[in-house]
């Protein structure tokens, strides 16, 4: 079954590559679809097309959520091991499957195994494709250096001088920065990013529009619906809010602004941390605080 699953995924025949994995792994048994996951898993590690690794993974997070759990006996009970499950907290998705893996070589397939692993090859399949959108924005000559800091004393961004000086009433300018929404009319999971496309350019083909919205009957015209303000205020915190979830939270420290599950505004940091406020390369700094280096450097002494 295996060697079908990999033909699966390199072979240049649509009549081969367009089956469905539900189809193909519907009758096979327990034993069959784990040794075409060991398989795949010696795949993936030893493909350089990044298409036929991201798919491979994703084969695997597929099977080990919706196929094999059904075919396990009724009594295969197991535990994940909380090692793994920490590796997974940190984001340090290799250590977490191999981990993972070792539970499920010394203690037998499970039910709970399986969860742990189809998470884990989830995220990897993700990650997978992050960290070539990253590696490709630090091609970038004027991106590199967001990834070259390794202290807050590298920074090269300020604020504007206008942002810094206060009105009569002794409150800071608010920045407002608006943007249309992305309307996906046909959408590939990710196929249609530039290595994905290089790699299998048949597959990445997608139509998405940028909308402006308004209320029928209440606005004269329309608008772009995503905004965002900026304002310094008189706290050494980077304060997040967002208008749409109710939700506000005080980062005080890099660490917090690298720890995208702490609260509700996860999606505020990773902004943050591509426009360049908090570069990337200064993750792991995590004794700075905003009220030392960064607060300074950025908007200056006082």
């Amino acid at each position: 079954m295996a060697s079908l699953l990999i033909e699966i995924i390199t072979s240049p025949d649509p009549q081969i590559r367009n089956q469905s994995l539900e189809g193909v792994c519907a009758g096979t048994s327990a034993d069959e679809l784990l040794q075409a996951c060991a398989e795949l898993e010696v795949f993936r590690r030893h493909r350089e097309n990044l298409y036929e690794r991201v798919r491979a993974l994703f084969f695997l997070y597929a099977i080990h959520r919706f196929h094999l759990p059904a075919k396990l006996p009724g009594g295969a009970a197991g535990m994940i091991p909380f090692q793994g499950f920490e590796h997974l907290l940190q984001r340090r998705f290799e250590e977490a499957l191999k981990c993972f893996l070792n539970a499920q070589k010394n203690s037998g397939p499970s039910d709970a195994i399986s969860s742990a692993l189809a998470n884990v090859y989830q995220r990897l399949g993700f990650q997978t494709l992050a960290d070539q959108v990253r590696r490709s924005v630090r091609s970038v000559r004027g991106n590199q250096w967001m990834f070259r800091m390794g202290h807050p004393a590298d920074h090269p961004m300020r604020f504007r001088p206008e942002l810094l000086q206060r009105d009569a009433d002794g409150k800071y300018p608010v920045l407002r920065e608006q943007t249309p929404v992305r309307m996906d009319l046909t959408h590939t999971g990710w196929s249609d990013i530039f290595f994905l496309g290089m790699d299998f350019p048949e597959g990445a083909r997608v139509l998405n529009l940028s909308i402006d919205l308004g209320v029928h009957g209440r606005d004269q015209t329309t608008k772009p619906p995503v905004e965002a303000y900026l304002r310094v205020i008189d706290e050494p915190v980077l304060r997040l809010t967002s208008v749409d979830l109710g939700a506000t939270a005080d980062v005080t420290s890099l660490a917090e602004v690298f720890d995208f599950a702490r609260d509700y505004l996860g999606l505020l940091k990773a902004a943050v941390i591509a426009a360049g406020i908090v570069p990337p390369g200064i993750e792991g700094s995590d004794r700075v605080h905003f009220s030392g280096p960064v607060h300074e450097l950025v908007l200056g002494h006082g």
